[in-house]
């Protein structure tokens, strides 16, 4: 299956500044491209890459003051396969953990652990450690927050999400990480592309996507908190603690958003079959 995927943002920049995007294709999805994902900067400017501490490809730019608008189109292979299901992945001891997971059990800005510990002991104590431990969890997260647009904020925190019980995806994915990181299950953010791709399309703008991942059986496995269920076509951009290690932008200076559209399709299959690897912007 072929996926198109990409975005078209524009920023009004009061003055000179830099920017730092993390809008790349993570590194474990470059073999399925088919076409490169190279983000274009417009009016024209140097792209300087690199790699953060979780291993996500950044690009750094220096705008201009005025409009600046940052695209990327590209297609990628997808096998079509709902996320894997792996019932039987085990929680490891602490002890037995690698070292670069540990930093995955801490507190970190949006998933307050220290003041979820206690309501996340109470409620799943009792629940057999790995898998169905962190399935309870994702099915007491989707059922407890209502998903919100109106009611998202940027500085809404999982303690926050859990007592208001509104929010959006990335609520969903702070307020599982926080409760798995209290059961002493390693948990990381996730953020990347989501389409409507073998479901009823959903009546809303696409946008990025969040979702989580746990280490079990001595590796990642992929959770989604908001929508409760495997889904097809996830491509990963980023991970990291939380949304703060993630942001798709950051500008070190005043900036207005004036543009922001995210598509994500699955291609018809006359085009698939074609051979015809040109798609309009």
């Amino acid at each position: 299956m072929l996926i198109r995927a990409g975005f078209n943002i524009a920023f009004e920049f009061a003055q000179r500044t830099t920017v730092v995007l993390n809008l790349s294709t993570r590194h474990e999805r470059h073999r399925d491209l088919v076409t490169p994902d190279v983000i274009t900067v417009s009016p024209v400017a140097p792209v300087h890459h690199y790699r953060d501490m979780f291993g996500n490809l950044c690009s750094r730019v220096v705008v201009q003051p005025g409009l600046n608008r940052f695209s990327s189109d590209f297609v990628i292979r997808d096998s079509g396969l709902p996320d894997p299901v792996t019932p039987d992945a085990v929680q490891h001891l602490i002890e037995e953990l690698p070292d670069d997971v540990l930093v995955y059990l801490l507190a970190s800005r949006y998933c307050e652990v220290d003041q979820l510990m206690q309501t996340a002991w109470s409620l799943f104590g009792s629940t057999p450690p790995g898998w169905a431990r962190v399935q309870a969890i994702v099915d007491y997260v989707h059922q407890r927050i209502t998903f919100d647009y109106g009611r998202a904020r940027p500085t809404k925190t999982a303690f926050d999400a859990h007592g208001e019980q509104y929010g959006v995806c990335r609520d969903f994915a702070h307020l599982a990480i926080a409760l798995c990181r209290c059961m002493n299950i390693p948990a990381r953010y996730c953020t990347g592309y989501l389409g409507d791709i073998g479901i009823e399309p959903i009546d809303a703008p696409m946008d990025f996507s969040a979702w989580f991942e746990v280490f079990l059986g001595g590796a990642w496995h992929t959770f989604d908190a908001r929508h409760n269920r495997p889904r097809i076509g996830r491509i990963l951009i980023a991970v990291g603690r939380d949304a703060t290690d993630v942001a798709i932008s950051t500008a070190f200076g005043p900036s207005l958003l004036t543009q922001f559209q995210v598509v994500t399709e699955q291609l018809d299959d006359w085009w698939s079959q074609s051979g015809n690897l040109r798609h309009s912007a």
